[in-house]
């Protein structure tokens, strides 16, 4: 891909496209950014482009004798029918994704000619303009801008200039969809953290939180963009069907933070219990579905300094219960074994008020959970959960926790003591930075 770019400041077009990525890939001869200075072609002995434009007005408009010479030395043999002259003018049609695509796949080179005062004579459009390009509803000072523009979207699509198909496949406007968001290290940046899935390593998991970002992302900044946006695919319909249960969740706009419960917090937590046995016992999944865990359980939890509330704003959202003692029934896995012996902490009881479900405030307990952990000084997590209860399981995977094994605890009589184990180790401090 050529591309020559007539103007009356080359040094400065030059300084802007022949750096970074632009630079590199001119230097390997994939592309080629000529910068042509007009007033080397005018006949006036003063070098002069402009003159006052007929019929009054304010302001000059650039003649086009000049533009037309220039245009002569750029094209000695006459335009191709690979190349393009393109007029960067306020009156064009809007740049976007889709001409950038079709300017790079259908010509091998431009000609972007840069105006400036209050344009340029018509009649060299009439002549001599292919099509006329804008960046956008304002209006600038010259084309210079808008120029460098249109060259690095279109030359960035070109094969070999980014390292990737991806680095441009993925982004914003490619398919009538903006970009999902991007992170890098740290981890946690003014308390704003990472999210989860992106650091577990699951790439397929990753690509489906990146489309459904994209889709979110669409309709909230640029329902225009989104109007035209015509999902086909049953995981676009599915990703969508998602976004608008979400739309409908509570908000968590209040801040978020735990601490070690207290007597006056067991209302709280019996009621949010109450309701975690019976959406268990709908899902028919059978655990807690007898007077386990009543007030006496968390009475006793409380004592020990083993149970933590989660809050959102003054209100209680959550509760866990995570203890340093080794839980016997654990010595008894099967099917599997747990991936590591160091002293562990035992998540035993956890659960989110009703009205909290689906809001994400499950993943702020898990981190929660993490981190108290770290506080009682160990880094190893197990915990258990019935084989039917796909939601925590799901929950646990979520959260970077693996399936170990399979484990009978100890229940009440006449209750499935059947569960399955999880554990995660979290990473030491140094392997964070």
């Amino acid at each position: 891909m050529r591309i020559d770019i007539m103007t009356l400041f080359p040094d400065t077009v030059n300084a802007v496209l022949h750096e970074s990525i632009l630079g590199r890939a001119a230097k390997k001869g994939l592309i080629e950014i000529n910068c042509v200075q007009i007033r080397d072609f005018t006949d006036n002995r003063q070098k002069q482009v402009d003159d006052y434009p007929y019929g009054g007005g304010w302001g000059c408009v650039m003649m086009a004798q000049p533009l037309k010479a220039c245009l002569e030395s750029i094209l000695p043999d006459g335009k191709g029918p690979r190349t393009r002259v393109i007029y960067m003018s306020p009156q064009g049609r809007t740049f976007d994704q889709e001409t950038a695509r079709r300017l790079k796949n259908d010509y091998d080179r431009l000609i972007l000619v840069c105006g400036h005062y209050e344009g340029i004579d018509e009649r060299f459009i009439e002549e001599c303009v292919d099509e006329e390009i804008s960046i956008g509803d304002y209006v600038l000072t010259g084309g210079e801008i808008a120029a460098m523009a249109v060259t690095d979207a279109v030359c960035r699509l070109v094969p070999g200039v980014l390292s990737d198909e991806q680095c441009y496949t993925g982004e914003s406007h490619w398919e009538g969809l903006l970009e999902y968001p991007q992170y890098t290290r740290p981890e946690v940046w003014e308390n704003r953290e990472v999210p989860e899935v992106l650091l577990q390593g699951d790439h397929e998991k990753i690509r489906k939180w990146r489309r459904k970002k994209q889709l979110e992302r669409t309709m909230a900044k640029r329902p225009d963009l989104f109007s035209r946006f015509d999902p086909v695919s049953e995981e676009d319909l599915s990703l969508l069907r998602e976004i608008e249960k979400d739309s409908r969740r509570m908000k968590l706009t209040l801040p978020l933070s735990y601490r070690p419960a207290d007597a006056e917090d067991i209302p709280d937590i019996l009621e949010i219990a109450e309701y975690a046995r019976k959406d268990l016992k709908n899902h028919r999944v059978d655990q807690w579905q007898g007077p386990y865990p009543g007030r006496d359980i968390f009475e006793k939890d409380i004592e020990r300094g083993e149970c933590f509330i989660v809050k959102h704003g003054d209100e209680t959202a959550g509760f866990f219960t995570l203890s340093v003692k080794e839980e016997e029934d654990y010595s008894g896995i099967t099917d599997g074994k747990w991936s590591s012996d160091e002293p562990c902490c035992v998540l035993h009881r956890s659960a989110v008020a009703e009205k909290y479900r689906g809001t994400g405030i499950s993943a702020f307990l898990m981190k929660c959970i993490e981190q108290q952990c770290a506080l009682f000084g160990r880094r190893n997590i197990r915990t258990d959960t019935h084989r039917k209860n796909k939601a925590m399981q799901n929950l646990l995977r979520e959260s970077g926790f693996s399936f170990r094994g399979n484990l009978t605890v100890s229940s009440e009589e006449g209750h499935d003591p059947s569960r399955q184990a999880f554990d995660k180790l979290l990473k030491q401090q140094e392997e964070k930075r």
